[in-house]
């Protein structure tokens, strides 16, 4: 019963991982190449958490 008012980890991790790739999108479109591989690294990592939540999830 109270496991209906539970976040879902994955679904919050899928909005920042959308987030962080709009971000490096914008940052490569004003140049900033840097920080357009900081941001897509970090969209890396947060992709890997969802496909290891998804993998707990099938297991």
């Amino acid at each position: 019963m109270f496991g209906l008012f539970k976040r879902d980890p994955k679904k919050k991790l899928q909005q920042d991982y959308e987030r962080k790739l709009q971000q490096a999108m914008e940052a490569s479109r004003n140049g900033d190449m840097r920080a357009n591989a900081t941001l897509t690294e970090e969209a890396e990592s947060l992709l890997a958490e969802i496909r290891k939540l998804e993998a707990n999830e099938s297991a």
